[in-house]
């Protein structure tokens, strides 16, 4: 059974994710309230995305090499 994810389908359910868990103060596993402790990369039936714990791709240099006639009409 295939849950839904709010911003894209390329999200792979990860207890990292979840909003069940919090990742334990040693940074090397998730601690589950339904579950108990788990790995960071595995996932359960209770998967629920959170999409604020998920840290997004850094966003593309932008283009630095303008010349004057960029900005002409």
């Amino acid at each position: 059974m295939k849950k839904s994810v709010v911003n894209s389908d390329s999200i792979s359910p990860s207890c990292a994710l979840c909003a069940h868990g919090r990742i334990s103060p040693d940074g090397e596993s998730v601690l589950c309230v339904r579950t108990g402790i788990r790995n960071l990369d595995s996932s359960c039936r209770s998967f629920k995305y959170d999409p604020l714990k998920r840290k997004p791709n850094r966003a593309p240099r932008g283009r630095t090499d303008f010349d004057k006639s960029d900005f002409e009409l």
